[in-house]
């Protein structure tokens, strides 16, 4: 997991290099800022699922990324993200017997690529889609006579999600400010899933 985000990251890295000459050729006729480095802060609602039930609570994390502009209108880019619920997420449900089952989410990483439609130069409608790992844990709260158990791991899935950014800052601003709204989906593969919905404010780097 690790590997796959530290690729990401170092994507995010090399893509400006690369998307360079196409991104020059096209720079005087797109006017836009919504193209190089960007690095942002997220925060808003977290729902985690598991066992029918969910748990809502307040999150935070952070994404960096990098976007390319194609044809004047088309922005795409690689991002790599961090996510977690301010005291993490804990559902519970019991078991019919007298115990609990009780299933934790804790941090959630991820890499994706994202696509969007420059409305105006100044405001952007977008999708993305990509790889998620959520670190959790499971256990049984068994009742008197019985043996509980204890299993902590992380859980693969994907991530589909998307949103709005709007540029607060002029186009040809040497650190152009934005903020934006989104919803993220993730489902894991031990077939619990993740709802968040955040606010974001973030900086470019061209």
């Amino acid at each position: 997991m690790r590997t796959l985000l530290l690729t990401a990251i170092a994507i995010t890295a090399i893509a400006p290099q690369s998307a360079s000459a196409q991104d020059s050729s096209t720079a005087q006729d797109s006017p836009t800022s919504f193209r190089g480095i960007r690095v942002e802060g997220d925060i808003g609602g977290d729902r985690f699922q598991s066992q029918g039930v969910h748990n809502d609570k307040f999150g935070y994390g952070a994404t960096v990324g990098f976007d390319g502009v194609i044809g004047n209108k088309i922005v795409v880019g690689p991002e790599a993200s961090y996510w977690r619920s301010s005291d993490w997420t804990e559902n519970c449900t019991p078991t019919g017997g007298g115990g609990d089952i009780c299933h934790k989410s804790f941090e959630e990483w991820g890499a994706a690529v994202r696509v969007g439609y420059l409305v105006t130069p100044s405001f952007l409608v977008f999708g993305k889609g990509g790889y998620v790992n959520n670190e959790q844990r499971k256990r049984f709260d068994a009742p008197a006579g019985q043996t509980g158990y204890y299993d902590h791991f992380r859980s693969d899935g994907y991530q589909l999600g998307g949103g709005l950014e709007y540029t607060l800052t002029g186009t040809d601003s040497k650190l152009p400010v934005y903020v934006g709204a989104q919803y993220v989906y993730s489902q894991y593969s031990d077939h619990t899933s993740r709802q968040r919905v955040m606010g974001t404010i973030g900086f470019r780097f061209k």
